[in-house]
């Protein structure tokens, strides 16, 4: 009988294993221990950290190991959805509160009656929705839009944000009051760079994962590969070591990886999930082909002294499409290593009016 290919844990709703979540390191192990001790409680707790460290992860598996472990997770991020749907999309509407609302629909708060509400970059909620979610953390209770008995919901409700949010209160932008009703137990993240000895740990349990997903077989990582992985500053934390990791597993080879491990090359951290939290294969693969493609250039360009024209007829591929991909590329002789002399020989009929390539 065939195995079943395994989930992405954290994307499609299941947790990962402690050991992952948590690694080896002090500070992760200090958060542990924290969280060990409020997953039992049904107070509000704030999770801390730039973007892509975990906080999501971390969230579900404090849903898992709480009280109300068996109703829902219901994730709002409050930065990708507009201002002007987040009311109706948080606490719900009646039918004909406006244009379009042909129905009734319950909010999210509701659905995550007797579960957890996951308000994920609190920071970006608009000082009216803040009282409206000022008034759930007190007692409770909320009103739809368009309605006017007021409903009332149990369930608990940890935030994240990346942000300082004494900071957004100074300038405005966030009502004390309402940090305060958050900020009973913070937790805080680390970057993936101050943990470096659960990165290794990390990637493998991805390839694996990944593996099963896409039903392929890539092998594990070089002793190499492991020191390039430690090596990097990660500015995307997990979520670009996840990526990196699909990444990997596409295409089978290290060496397609290898520019974007020495930092020289666009990181996977531009890469946005949507908001469901899945992961954008399809912009991998082009964006993998982009890179391979560039590569090939460069490398076609510095065998042939930087002659454009000569290195066209060697990719067989036309003139003006070579100086488009060029420049989209942003390729100079600058990318080169060693650097080719500025002098080297162009084909007759090369324009020589601006030169595409700066001199050294």
């Amino acid at each position: 009988m065939a195995t079943q290919p395994k989930l992405v844990p954290e994307r499609m709703g299941e947790v990962l294993p402690d050991d992952v979540i948590f690694g080896q390191t002090a500070e992760m192990q200090t958060v542990r221990q924290r969280v060990l001790k409020v997953c039992g409680t049904n107070i509000p707790l704030l999770l801390l950290g730039d973007s892509g460290t975990g906080k999501e992860v971390l969230a579900r598996f404090i849903h898992s190991r709480s009280l109300w472990s068996d109703g829902q997770f219901v994730k709002v991020n409050c930065a990708a959805i507009p201002g002007p749907l987040l009311e109706s999309e948080l606490f719900g509407y009646e039918r004909g509160a406006f244009t379009g609302a042909s129905s009734t629909k319950p909010g999210r708060a509701e659905v995550a009656h007797h579960g957890t509400l996951f308000l994920d970059e609190i920071s970006e909620l608009d000082l009216g929705l803040q009282a409206k979610l000022l008034q759930l953390l007190q007692d409770g209770q909320f009103t739809r839009i368009g309605a006017q008995e007021e409903r009332h919901v149990e369930a608990r409700i940890i935030c994240a944000t990346g942000r300082d949010l004494q900071a957004e209160i100074e300038r405005g932008h966030f009502r004390s009051d309402l940090y305060y009703r958050i900020n009973v137990i913070n937790i805080r993240m680390p970057r993936l760079r101050e943990r470096r000895e659960d990165i290794v740990a990390m990637a493998n349990h991805y390839r694996e994962v990944f593996n099963a997903r896409f039903l392929r077989d890539a092998p594990q990582f070089s002793m190499q590969m492991m020191q390039i992985l430690q090596s990097r500053d990660w500015p995307g934390n997990i979520r670009e070591l996840e990526n990196w990791v699909a990444r990997y597993v596409l295409l089978g080879s290290e060496e397609v990886l290898h520019p974007e491990s020495t930092g020289h090359h666009q990181s996977l951290a531009s890469y946005k999930t949507s908001d469901d939290g899945s992961i954008p294969l399809k912009r991998i693969a082009r964006d993998a082909i982009r890179e391979m493609e560039r590569r090939v250039i460069l490398q076609v360009l510095q065998a042939n002294h930087w002659n454009r024209r000569r290195t066209a007829e060697v990719l067989k591929i036309s003139y003006r499409a070579l100086i488009y991909k060029i420049r989209e590329a942003g390729l100079t002789k600058r990318s080169s290593t060693p650097a080719v002399p500025a002098h080297a020989p162009e084909l007759p009929g090369a324009p020589h009016s601006k030169p595409a390539f700066p001199a050294d």
